[in-house]
């Protein structure tokens, strides 16, 4: 067994009778990178687990989640369909496979890297590249084992607690409801500052337009 397949085998073996390990979320065609970057982000940021690796799969690209042991299907499918709600909501849902798949849709084949076509290879890619593969997610040349051991070495494992805790948690408010004109200006602010789908940069402003109403609820010190 050579590094590659080591890690390979570290962090995607094949599915067992326990459940599996391997957990996948692809989307290919337009903007795909820009959708799954979302979700690359935000497991980092809000739910705070391990970096997923980033693969173009010589369709579109992909995001390779890990378990330390095994999980049952459904629990392995629970966890992408919340990522899919919490960070895709607005992509259709027929764009997107996962594996596991659900029932009577077809299943992810191929751990990168692998030969998809004609000067075609699918490959794991560092996050710092992976936007250079928008207009063509692949690779023309089949990728160096190293390289792409290397690039796997730098992945950590979920826990099944970790699937658990994701599953456990409220979905987010959409985005539709926090930018509802019908609201309130006060319960609109407060609809963008707790909504995690709105950038970061925007939620500050609507704490910091807030600040003089909640100032003003303040008792008077004594």
């Amino acid at each position: 067994m050579n590094r590659l397949q080591a890690e390979q085998q570290r962090l995607y073996p094949p599915p067992g009778e326990a459940g599996v390990r391997a957990l996948v979320l692809e989307l290919p065609g337009a903007a795909a990178w820009e959708h799954l970057a979302r979700v690359w982000h935000g497991v980092q940021l809000d739910l705070q687990l391990p970096a997923p690796g980033i693969a173009v799969s010589g369709s579109g690209y992909q995001l390779w989640f890990s378990v330390t042991q095994a999980v049952p299907a459904p629990q392995a499918l629970a966890f992408l369909e919340a990522l899919r709600r919490r960070y895709l909501a607005e992509v259709p849902q027929d764009r997107i496979r996962t594996s596991p798949a659900p029932a009577g849709t077809p299943e992810i084949t191929g751990l990168p890297p692998g030969e998809r076509g004609e000067e075609r290879w699918s490959a794991f890619v560092a996050p710092d590249l992976a936007a250079l593969f928008v207009d063509e997610p692949w690779l023309d040349l089949p990728p160096g084992n190293d390289a792409q051991a290397e690039l796997l070495s730098r992945l950590q494992c979920m826990t099944p607690a970790d699937l658990q805790r994701v599953l456990a948690e409220p979905p987010p408010v959409p985005a539709t409801a926090a930018a509802d004109p019908a609201q309130d200006p006060r319960s609109f602010l407060l609809a963008v500052m707790n909504d995690r789908a709105v950038d970061l940069h925007l939620r500050i402003e609507a704490a910091k337009a807030l600040l003089p109403s909640i100032e003003g609820q303040r008792p008077p010190a004594r």
